[in-house]
């Protein structure tokens, strides 16, 4: 079997390896999920906060850039193929918030934007002897909502699957 998003991502000059595509809580496993998604939009145009985008192929994803997600499930709600499934696990996504070296506070700049925004108090600043505190992501409480990344003024947070 040909795969298409490669030979897509080829016409368009995209030639590097591209990272999976974040797709919607709840989502089937990424085979399943092309598999069964219709690509209708439905989930795109139900979105409260409008993070859930058509991406190539017409395959909803996520892209936090333009908020965060408030596991309403909307989504899952509308999904006429059920390619958004709520599990009897309860968990939306295995997504989690993560650091990187573009942080203002490994500069040594005092910056708490992303635990300000983080209402499960996910990201923790703690306290460095002679300089600016920083921060770490607490695994367990971090639900990759996403509610951390849009505000970053160095884009240092990514939210990525956890391992």
């Amino acid at each position: 079997m040909v795969d298409v998003a490669s030979r897509r991502n080829f016409l368009r000059g995209r030639f590097g390896i591209r990272p999976k595509p974040l797709r919607p809580p709840w989502a089937l496993a990424e085979h399943a999920f092309q598999q069964a998604c219709s690509r209708c939009g439905a989930c795109c145009k139900v979105c409260p906060t409008g993070i859930v985008v058509s991406g190539d192929g017409g395959y909803p994803e996520i892209d936090f850039v333009r908020g965060e997600c408030t596991f309403c499930a909307a989504c899952v709600s509308v999904c006429p193929s059920a390619a958004l499934q709520r599990g009897e696990e309860g968990r939306a996504w295995s997504l989690r918030a993560a650091l990187g070296e573009g942080c203002l506070a490994t500069r040594a700049v005092e910056c708490r934007v992303c635990a300000d925004l983080c209402l499960n108090g996910a990201i923790l600043f703690l306290p460095q002897r002679g300089g600016i505190a920083r921060p770490i992501v607490d695994e367990t409480r971090c639900t990759g909502c996403g509610a951390c990344l849009a505000p970053c003024p160095t884009r240092a947070i990514n939210v990525c699957r956890s391992t």
